[in-house]
């Protein structure tokens, strides 16, 4: 297999979504409203982890741009869990893409404490042969949970998957304590947004003020 020619359509893929919704983040904050973006982050999975990851799975690689959904990954983090679902409202509405399969780890989360709602879509890519449908996937978390999940991966990484039973105990409270973090600053929600909201008014009065000079 001709791993560049193969993994092109994915590179573009991760970098037109990131464009698209730091495009979103950007309109939000031109309007001094309360953006459900925190952050976007990409990446396609690399090569090692494609096959590793097909080797665990027993995927054919003839059979890869179906059977594994991740190779292309988007991740959008942010500040409070009812902007996770503000978001994906949002992705439903859009017409560049169709989503496949939702997959809600917030209301039913995983065995490990893990705890993201995923979106695989199905995105045209336009290449010299024609359109080409690429899928991939879309994880929205909050920070708290992208904290967690991080750290999570890090030790399935250093266990190869098998991580130590007093470990994953651990791990588990650790989830349930940034779940209730994320419960209990969305109850000083309002408070947070409108003191952001003062404070990027004032960045864009003084931004002015000063010529442009940030």
């Amino acid at each position: 297999m001709n791993w560049e020619t193969f993994l092109a359509p994915y590179i573009q893929v991760v970098e037109e979504l990131k464009v698209k919704l730091k495009g979103i983040r950007a309109q939000y904050e031109y309007e001094s409203k309360h953006s459900p973006i925190e952050f976007v982050t990409a990446r396609v999975k690399p090569i090692s982890s494609i096959i590793g990851k097909a080797n665990r799975k027993n995927i054919s690689l003839d059979t890869i741009e179906i059977d594994m959904q991740d190779i292309a990954g988007v991740r959008v983090v942010c500040q409070f869990v009812d902007d996770i679902y503000t978001i994906v409202e949002m992705l439903r509405s859009r017409n560049d893409f169709e989503i496949i399969e939702e997959k809600d780890y917030i209301a039913h989360k995983k065995e490990s404490g893990y705890r993201s709602y995923h979106i695989i879509i199905r995105y045209p890519v336009a290449t010299i042969k024609g359109e080409k449908q690429i899928i991939a996937e879309i994880q929205i978390r909050t920070l708290a949970m992208n904290f967690w999940a991080t750290n999570e991966h890090s030790l399935n990484y250093k266990y190869e998957g098998q991580i130590p039973s007093h470990i994953q105990y651990k791990l588990k409270r650790a989830a349930e304590a940034a779940f209730q973090l994320d419960e209990e600053m969305s109850m000083i929600k309002d408070e947070v947004q409108e003191a952001q909201r003062i404070f990027n008014q004032y960045k864009l009065t003084h931004k002015h003020k000063g010529g442009g000079r940030s």
